[in-house]
């Protein structure tokens, strides 16, 4: 597996020098060796795509519908399906909710991160489920009330790092003729994502998530929709002809959505990513460091793990917890500069998920504290050690923060 590219050591407030602990991989990961090194050896050829009849434009045309090619096998595309390149995930499931037929009705989860909240027009929003069980259960209790053509739901939430059972819901959204998105962000990095053995519709994911920091991303899936939506972005390249009253016949494919010249160092890195990722570690090892790091939050008195559903349900390398006693921005800026700890505070553009388990968990931990207004976020991946978790909690068990009622020993 190819290492990636890391700072090394990083100097502490007191002088000293650790090797850096990212434990913010969720919200961007770094950047693998291997797709540093295909992208430096495109630079000397660099040249337009679809655009010129010159070697470097030949060349890079080739390697940008490589990479599609390379994206599709990754995502177990079917014949028939497109695969559109984008800027993000964010991108990719907003080009979505604009090629959807009109009057669509899109039914989410109030677990969902923004990107796949915000963008949709009519909209069914259904409470956020108890356990993967009572997801598909709500689901088709909504969908045989309501008709709803498309649902959109995450694989794997980037609040709580749970997986959610994409292939159980795709199979009651069918049932009654309903299409399924996938935001996918959270799990391409972990675990295969394939279209054909989940049964989704669609799936977005985002290079930046899966160790390709170069601005890309991916929609892909069925072409019925996205041919016959209007461009996502009207210019050159998406237009198959103009007459000269602007008449305009549109381009037809990947094409249509993908006007202007487009992020070929951004493909290529996703390409090279998921070649990469299709060789990767061992999930094994990822789920002890899971394990370590919760049995290690759980002994703390004054820190509550954020939960959706049961502790014993699916996870990736994502853990978000409850701190009381002290600022959670105080605290991750403190982890960085006594610790060369990198982890990520906030609400993680998940608002109402992440208010409410922050509720929930302050309930259990001491029902008269103060809700904390922010969680504090630990995520990994490749390149995450024991080492690195040990010293979070290590870093956290030396903190100066009790929860109320709790003596310090």
């Amino acid at each position: 597996m190819s290492t990636i590219l890391s700072p090394g050591d990083v100097k502490l407030r007191d002088g000293r020098s650790v090797d850096f602990a990212n434990l913010d991989v969720a919200a961007t990961a770094p950047c693998l060796r291997v797709v540093a090194d295909a992208v430096a050896e495109l630079l000397p050829f660099y040249g337009s795509v679809h655009r010129g009849a010159g070697a470097l434009s030949e060349r890079c045309t080739r390697e940008y519908e490589q990479a599609r090619e390379t994206v599709a096998d990754f995502l177990g595309c079917r014949d028939g399906d497109t695969v559109v390149f984008t800027r993000n995930t964010t991108d990719a499931l907003n080009l979505l909710a604009r090629a959807l037929p009109a009057d669509t009705t899109v039914l989410t989860f109030d677990a969902e991160h923004h990107a796949n909240l915000l963008p949709w027009r009519r909209t069914v929003h259904l409470d956020a489920p108890r356990s993967p069980q009572e997801a598909v259960t709500a689901l088709e209790r909504a969908l045989s009330r309501q008709h709803c053509g498309l649902v959109s739901v995450t694989a794997a939430s980037n609040v709580t790092g749970e997986v959610w059972p994409v292939a159980a819901l795709a199979e009651v959204a069918h049932r009654y003729g309903a299409r399924i998105a996938v935001d996918a962000a959270q799990l391409a990095p972990h675990a295969p994502v394939d279209l054909t053995a989940l049964g989704a519709d669609y799936v977005a994911f985002s290079g930046h998530k899966v160790y390709a920091p170069f601005g890309a991303g991916v929609l892909a899936g069925r072409a019925d929709w996205l041919d016959a939506a209007a461009p996502y972005l009207a210019g050159g390249g998406a237009s198959a002809n103009v007459d000269g009253d602007l008449g305009v016949r549109w381009a037809t494919g990947p094409a249509r959505h993908e006007a202007g010249t487009p992020n070929l160092l951004g493909a290529v890195a996703i390409a090279s990513a998921c070649r990469a990722l299709s060789d990767a570690g061992d999930a094994a090892q990822e789920q002890a460091l899971v394990s370590r790091l919760r049995a290690g939050l759980a002994g703390l008195p004054h820190v509550e793990e954020l939960r959706l559903f049961g502790p014993d349900a699916e996870r990736v390398g994502i853990v978000s917890f409850a701190v009381l006693g002290e600022d959670p921005g105080d605290l991750a800026t403190r982890l960085g500069r006594d610790h060369g700890i990198g982890v990520r505070t906030g609400l993680f553009c998940a608002h109402p998920l992440t208010r409410r388990l922050l509720e929930e968990a302050t309930a259990r931990l001491d029902p008269a504290a103060p809700v904390p207004a922010q969680a504090v976020r630990a995520s990994f991946g490749l390149g995450t050690t024991e080492e690195h978790i040990d010293r979070l909690l290590a870093a956290l068990r030396r903190q100066d923060v009790q929860a109320p009622g709790v003596q310090a020993s």
